[in-house]
């Protein structure tokens, strides 16, 4: 079989098992409903007409930035990947160093990302300042930069991995380098997911053991309780950055800790925490990082089969102007199509988010039974984190990863319902 037929069927093969495991393993139905109707959700039974207004005008404010930075990502990316352009401006910076394929890499992914991340700084720029205005940003100017220049760091670094091993692969072996990228990409993808909670995201915050009290003990029991035992739990010093309430089960088996943002332990009843931290047990009861990593190292050894079928249609090369995916100079490529390819998975992405989501959502209510503390806690943190009641269909279709807080709420009657329990009453004063 030629390089290109086998390059094809394998596509299809990772494909094909990619979609098979999110079938397999999402909740299309997180609540069996067993006859029961469910619950519509209603913004108004649960919110004031001022909370509503107020969520309103900061979406209307904040999205047009955040929609604009993304739309100028994408094409910023084209540009620079489907004209000579890209091309020109890797020669261009590797020139003084020789030119090497290596130095074209390296200095040419830098001035790429560089181009893209500078180009949209002003308009996110803009979105922090409509977070500060609303009260959802406790960052100063300085930490802001700061944590931009650290994610563009860390996305750097991935990015540059992918970048030598793919041109790389691809110089030493033109027609077959594919078949190892896709190996090597499915292995970055499981090496990240499990380094992620130890390396990481200590460079964004600071965790401190939670001390010695009541609601510690109570939440590593739950945690044991439940069959996911925590090794600790951490108080993440989310506050200098947000006044958000979140907190998250992270790590596996003897790295895995419950981790409880600041502002939450100061804004939330003890119940309340629980039962957040009781939607993140459920995520790793069902195994959802797992198999969140199996999925996503599927989907790379398909993308990167992908772009190996793409890099060999003459027409794309020469828009570019490379000569293939040995040709370091075709890094602005690579990068345009990677975004072109995040940004149309986004649907999928989201509705199966969504759904994952929905799912810990039951798990929390199955494993706490106060479906009433649970439509309050939603409450609670809609308000604090004005979060969007009601996004436009198409927003949420593309963004949305949660179901929406009135969704959720109406999840809780529901299950209140099924099991014989008091239907939590409207909440809005």
């Amino acid at each position: 079989m030629s390089s290109r037929a086998t390059l094809v069927t394998t596509l299809v093969v990772l494909a094909v098992a990619a979609v098979a495991v999110v079938a397999f393993t999402t909740p299309w139905q997180p609540l069996a409903l067993h006859g029961v109707r469910p619950v519509a959700p209603d913004p108004s039974r649960d919110f004031t007409a001022a909370e509503i207004a107020r969520e309103n005008a900061f979406h209307r404010a904040v999205r047009p930035p955040a929609y604009l930075s993304l739309g100028l990502s994408l094409v910023v990316a084209v540009v620079l990947g489907l004209t000579p352009l890209g091309a020109r401006i890797v020669n261009a910076v590797a020139s003084p160093l020789g030119g090497g394929w290596g130095w074209r890499v390296l200095l040419g992914t830098i001035a790429l990302t560089a181009i893209g991340r500078l180009l949209v700084l002003p308009l996110d720029a803009r979105a922090e300042s409509v977070l500060r205005r609303y009260g959802l940003s406790t960052q100063t100017w300085g930490t802001w930069a700061v944590d931009v220049a650290k994610g563009y760091g860390v996305g750097l670094a991935v990015t540059l991995v992918m970048m030598f091993g793919l041109v790389g692969l691809a110089r030493w072996s033109p027609q077959w380098w594919w078949s190892l990228g896709a190996v090597l990409g499915a292995l970055l993808v499981i090496v990240v997911s499990f380094a992620y909670p130890v390396v990481v995201e200590p460079v964004f915050n600071k965790f401190t053991p939670m001390p010695q009290g009541e609601l510690r003990t109570s939440l590593l029991a739950m945690a044991a309780r439940d069959g996911v035992p925590a090794k600790d739990v951490l108080v993440a010093d989310a506050s200098r950055r947000t006044t958000s309430l979140n907190a998250y089960v992270s790590g596996f088996g003897a790295t895995r800790r419950i981790v409880v943002y600041d502002t939450l332990l100061k804004k939330a009843t003890p119940e309340e925490i629980k039962l957040i931290v009781a939607h993140e047990l459920g995520h790793a009861k069902a195994r959802d990082v797992l198999w969140g990593t199996l999925v996503g190292a599927l989907g790379v050894a398909a993308a990167v089969c992908l772009l190996a079928l793409l890099l060999r249609w003459p027409w794309l090369l020469s828009r570019a102007s490379v000569s293939g995916a040995g040709d370091a100079r075709a890094v602005a490529l690579v990068l345009a199509l990677v975004a072109l390819l995040t940004f149309v998975g986004m649907p999928l992405q989201s509705l199966v988010s969504r759904r994952i989501e929905a799912r810990a959502d039951v798990h929390s209510l199955n494993l706490t039974s106060e479906p009433a503390q649970f439509a309050s806690m939603q409450r609670r943190l809609a308000i604090t984190n004005l979060s969007d009641l009601d996004p436009p269909p198409l927003v949420f279709i593309l963004f949305s990863t949660h179901p929406t807080a009135p969704q959720r709420i109406a999840l809780a009657r529901t299950w209140a319902r099924l099991h014989g329990k008091p239907v939590p009453p409207p909440l809005a004063p």
